[in-house]
């Protein structure tokens, strides 16, 4: 691979031997060409963070959250830093007056609120393990974590204290604390009597550690600061223990990259909280705004009135996840088609415009200055005005809606990409380059990168162009290991490279496209090798659906799906094609099924795919793949096993109707 603009390379090429695959080119970021960025030498633990800033910025606002006046949300009301802390340090006394101690274990359950953030911060105060409770998890997977890391204590929305309760008496054997965000009815307290379970609301909880004093404990950067349960597509959680020094390296360099690019976080910066901080993306993001002094402000748990909240606290910085920004996108054009063949037509006109300058290397800000103001500042007022950052993550952007968000949103929109191991991002595109859309851009300066060859796909690390292969990283940032599962571990770390499992494939710039992946692989019964979320990815571009699963096996010659079909294509096709009914009773329609069949083959003709990996048979689902029927996990990745046996009749049926 030659033309590295934003990598360089630091160890060479290296040949399979022994049973091993071989591994492409080390490269990092042209950034560290020299050496990672050191640490700051007064900060050892995340508790340090917070710490310093309190000092530097006591009367900056720190969180808020949206006052309700009868049932509806109104203002934000602020907590400056220093009142934070107080709070923090209340909230310590009471958790050391209950015998927990440094390096037990935390619990925190619930949305994201002002009392998640003190709670989590009074775990780093005190060493203890926070180990966050998937909120969108249901009572089986809180039960199974708060056995497997021996949780203690734990701070808990006052919603989801029934689920909590539900877990006993297995978890009664570790949960002997458990503190409401809020209130505690009496019926909750006679049952947790039941059980020796020790129940607060938020406000008896503060007054048990009123007057006494605790020293904090030394931290170091070696100690494990969360326990993050990564969600899985199979099998039970795993907790990812992630340690002082991999959320302090990751700040530094997601820091190094901003301040390159002129776009670093500050004081001055707002930030809307939404995707959970049971997730290490928002997680990290917020460690470094609270590093910077800026601040934080919580959605009030409508995704409905997400843009209400977001009008409300016109935020600087939002970090996002391909559906809610596929959401803002299809809202946009909406808006458009029913503004009128005028609005319609000068919109297109400034779009095609500003599209075309970026597309020559202009900067957003210099593309279309005019109709910046005329045409777009309605979409830039609609998201708060002062939205400048927008980044996404968990799951692949599509291209079509990451450039047309480039363009209209007057804002960076840049795509990263990272894991739970990794501590979040590992790679963030740059702004201002057109040709990074559809990539997650270079690594950043604080990881080395490597491709490793996967024959049983046909991936090449070593190939000319493009070189492909399993994604590796190297790094300060990375996991200290699964809890409780050294063997686990030891899949995944090799010579101290954690292996993704995600195939990539570099760009000529530096940058990186994700492909594929390792483990979603199948064999038909020809001997055919199938890669399914490839496909996935190549079907995806049909206009006509919006989710699709693909399904074989090595007892069938061919592959079969089910389709989220997309409302209004196949509404549009019914009028055309004189089809009347529901959209539910129009996916049940064999025409229906013949027209999705028909544009998937189209794209499968479009991008040559082989005769093997055309679907021959679909199933149309209206009601999209949702964590409610335990398809998805909460970053929205399929989980195959549960989709199979979720759609195990409609599989067999579509096998049998196609043979």
């Amino acid at each position: 691979m030659a033309a590295e603009k934003f990598i360089v390379k630091i160890e060479e090429a290296k040949e399979g031997e022994n049973g091993r695959a071989s591994r492409g080119p080390v490269y990092r970021n042209v950034l560290a060409k020299d050496g990672f960025k050191p640490l700051p030498p007064g900060l050892h633990s995340c508790w340090d963070i917070f710490f310093e800033s309190v000092k530097e910025y006591p009367n900056n606002r720190m969180l808020g959250e949206r006052e309700m006046v009868k049932g509806k949300a109104g203002e934000y009301s602020w907590l400056t830093y220093k009142q934070v802390y107080d709070l923090v340090l209340e909230v310590g006394n009471s958790i050391r007056t209950c015998g927990v101690v440094q390096g037990d274990k935390c619990g925190i359950y619930g949305a994201n609120c002002s009392k998640w953030v003190v709670s989590m911060q009074a775990c780093n105060a005190h060493g203890l393990y926070c180990v966050p409770l998937y909120d969108t998890l249901g009572a089986g997977a809180v039960e199974y974590i708060i056995c497997h890391a021996e949780i203690s204590i734990a701070f808990v929305e006052e919603t989801k204290i029934s689920e909590v309760l539900k877990t006993f008496p297995t978890t009664g054997k570790y949960l002997k604390t458990v503190v409401s965000f809020g209130k505690v009815s009496n019926e909750q307290k006679e049952v947790s009597g039941t059980f020796g379970l020790k129940i607060f609301s938020w406000d008896e909880f503060l007054l048990l550690g009123w007057g006494q004093q605790y020293d904090l404990p030394i931290k170091k950067r070696k100690d494990t600061c969360t326990i993050m349960y990564t969600s899985g597509t199979t099998g039970d959680p795993k907790g990812v223990m992630i340690s002082n020094e991999a959320v302090l390296s990751i700040i530094s360099g997601v820091n190094h990259h901003l301040e390159s690019i002129n776009e670093e976080f500050s004081e001055r910066d707002v930030y809307l909280s939404y995707l959970p901080l049971a997730h290490i993306f928002d997680r990290v993001i917020e460690e470094l705004l609270i590093f910077k002094g800026a601040a934080i402000g919580f959605w009030h748990k409508d995704v409905k009135q997400l843009v209400d909240d977001i009008r409300k606290l016109t935020p600087t910085v939002f970090c996002s996840v391909p559906r809610v920004l596929d959401r803002i996108y299809s809202g946009l054009v909406e808006k458009l088609s029913s503004a009128g063949l005028l609005k319609y037509t000068l919109f297109n006109i400034a779009y095609s415009y500003k599209l075309r300058n970026m597309s020559k290397g202009y900067k957003h800000v210099d593309a279309a200055p005019r109709f910046d103001k005329i045409i777009f500042n309605k979409v830039k007022e609609g998201l708060g005005g002062n939205l400048r950052l927008i980044l996404s993550g968990a799951a692949p952007l599509s291209s079509s809606v990451e450039t047309f968000l480039r363009v209209v949103t007057c804002a960076h929109v840049l795509q990263g990409y990272g894991l739970t191991e990794t501590c979040a991002g590992s790679f963030v595109a740059q702004p201002d380059v057109l040709a990074m859309i559809g990539t997650v851009g270079p690594p950043l300066p604080i990881v080395d990168v490597c491709l490793e060859s996967v024959p049983e796909m046909g991936y090449d690390a070593l190939a000319s162009t493009p070189p492909r292969g399993e994604i590796c990283i190297r790094g300060k940032c990375l996991f200290s290991g699964y809890y409780k599962r050294e063997d686990l571990t030891e899949e995944v770390m090799i010579d101290g490279w954690f292996h993704t499992g995600d195939i990539g494939e570099w760009q000529l710039d530096g940058s990186m496209k994700i492909i594929d992946r390792k483990k979603n692989i199948f064999k038909l019964s020809q001997g055919e090798y199938v890669a399914v979320e490839n496909l996935e990815n190549n079907y995806s571009l049909a206009s006509c659906i919006d989710a699709i699963w693909i399904y074989g096996n090595s007892y069938e010659s061919f592959l079969v799906a089910v389709v989220n079909p997309n409302i209004e294509s196949v509404e549009r096709w019914a009028e055309e094609n004189g089809q009347t009914g529901h959209f539910s009773a129009l996916c049940e329609s064999p025409s229906a099924k013949a027209y999705i069949l028909e544009e998937l083959s189209k794209i499968g003709k479009e991008k040559k795919l082989k005769g093997f990996e055309f679907v021959k048979a679909v199933h149309l689902d209206p009601t999209p793949f949702d964590m409610e029927r335990d398809l998805l996990t909460p970053t929205y990745k399929k989980k195959r096993s549960q989709f199979l046996r979720y759609y195990q009749d409609v599989i067999d049926g579509l096998y049998k109707s196609a043979r």
